[in-house]
């Protein structure tokens, strides 16, 4: 039997162990909430695309004949660059109208529709969701007014005939049973875009023979009506059924002019501004390559070849120096074979050019300068493997977009021990009328543009090295 006092005493070490241990859960418990106290982390990032989850009608959907549709995603989305991302094919007078609201796109069709059609509209790259801008890439919607969906298609590349590069603003064009000149007077049937490698494709398309045409469409007309735009034509008509893939070769016939306007100096500014030049050379050494330049400020009137003296150190006369002024009249150029390591001077008179104000130099002066080494050049070797030389190729070197340097080929090793330092992308042109020139199309003869075929391979020149390349054709 327990004792009634111990009995009491165990009743109250029992409620004290429960209380002192709810005590510890407690202070646990508010020791790990205080613990988690701050900023929440918010999870992964959200770097999914929005999913189209339903559309009405549906996609693909046969005997259509209303006027609206709607596109419901999965999270809230919004829509951008519409202007740039909107097509309707076949092509209609008026674009659809296009809205989103909350999780829905919504499309009206402003135009009729014709019967027995497959149509797309692609909305591109315009959706994407609000949160995050992840976009939906090349959303599209099919169905059509007749009992069949049109499953035919066309792909190819365009290209810039002059570099062999893409450009992703051209446009390619297609008419169905069109004459030559349908693209100079009516907008194309149907239209599509190029991916940044310069890609196409059409999709959906009915059994036809069509003409396909890429255009830079500078003025909206998506018609071919000035010669500046860039262009390019498919040879002959092709048949949808084939589903035939092919390369249009875009160039502009004419280049863009632009005339800049400056103000006619007063007889103050006439008198104030001096006549002045800068030469070519880098520092006080003189590329053994190019002529010497002297790069005037202004128009030469006249001027006198004789002004103008190329000598030794010793100050004589040095022979066979060609001295010339360019057809701009503003560049003044020495031309000689240049030694290389040897020193010059050239002598200029101070009335030896004038402008046309009838300003002359501001003093005649002597520019001192010697000839670069042969080890400030590298030494190139090129060899091709499947080289055609019947079309007539011409080596090109190409620096900043500008073509530095360019050699016809006649065999199938190319070498120069003289070479500038640099890095250089290399280009083959096929020279078809050789000129030694890039010639443009002309789509009223239809005479295609001379092609150039842009190189994977690019050439880093070093100063005093052997630089050696392998090159596909």
């Amino acid at each position: 039997m327990v004792h009634p006092h111990k009995s009491d005493r165990m009743k109250k070490n029992g409620w004290g162990i429960v209380c002192t241990w709810l005590l510890v859960q407690l202070a646990v418990l508010f020791i790990g909430g205080c613990a988690q106290i701050g900023a929440p982390t918010g999870g992964a990032k959200d770097t999914l695309a929005p999913v189209l989850i339903k559309s009405n009608p549906a996609l693909y959907q046969l005997g259509f004949t209303g006027n609206k549709i709607t596109l419901t995603f999965d999270e809230y989305i919004e829509l951008q660059d519409l202007q740039n991302n909107l097509l309707i094919s076949p092509l209609q007078n008026n674009l659809p109208v296009v809205k989103s609201n909350l999780r829905t796109v919504s499309i009206s069709l402003k135009d009729s529709l014709l019967p027995n059609t497959t149509y797309t509209i692609q909305l591109g790259n315009a959706v994407k969701d609000i949160n995050e801008g992840n976009v939906y890439k090349n959303l599209s919607y099919t169905f059509s007014t007749g009992n069949t969906i049109d499953s035919l298609t066309i792909s190819g590349k365009v290209q810039l005939a002059e570099t062999g590069k893409a450009d992703s603003t051209l446009l390619v064009l297609l008419y169905i049973n069109a004459v030559d000149s349908s693209v100079q007077t009516r907008k194309p049937d149907y239209i599509a875009r190029l991916n940044k490698e310069g890609i196409f494709e059409f999709n959906h398309l009915p059994a036809a023979t069509v003409r396909l045409y890429a255009l830079k469409d500078g003025d909206g007309s998506k018609t071919y009506n000035v010669k500046t735009e860039m262009f390019a034509f498919h040879d002959a008509p092709v048949r949808t059924s084939d589903n035939p893939s092919v390369t249009l070769y875009a160039f502009a016939t004419e280049k863009i002019t632009q005339e800049i306007k400056t103000p006619k100096p007063t007889e103050k500014e006439k008198k104030e501004k001096k006549f002045r030049y800068t030469t070519n050379l880098s520092g006080s050494k003189k590329d053994l390559l190019e002529p010497l330049v002297l790069a005037c400020n202004s128009k030469i009137k006249t001027w006198n070849p004789k002004g103008f003296r190329l000598t030794d150190t010793s100050f004589h006369e040095v022979p066979n120096a060609r001295i010339a002024l360019d057809s701009l009249q503003q560049n003044i150029s020495i031309a000689l074979a240049w030694p290389p390591e040897t020193p010059y001077i050239l002598w200029v008179d101070q009335d030896a050019a004038a402008d046309e104000n009838g300003n002359v130099f501001v003093k005649a002066d002597t520019i001192r300068f010697v000839t670069k080494s042969n080890e400030e050049y590298g030494n190139v070797l090129l060899r091709f493997t499947n080289i055609d030389l019947t079309k007539k190729p011409i080596l090109q070197f190409v620096s900043d977009e500008v073509v530095k340097y360019a050699y016809p080929l006649t065999a199938s090793q190319w070498s120069n021990k003289l070479f500038p330092p640099g890095e250089y992308t290399l280009r083959i042109l096929l020279d078809a009328n050789n000129d030694g020139s890039w010639t443009p199309g002309d789509y009223s003869q239809k005479r295609q543009p001379e092609k150039v075929l842009l190189l994977p391979q690019k050439l880093a020149v070093k100063a005093n090295w052997d630089n050696e390349q392998n090159i596909e054709w």
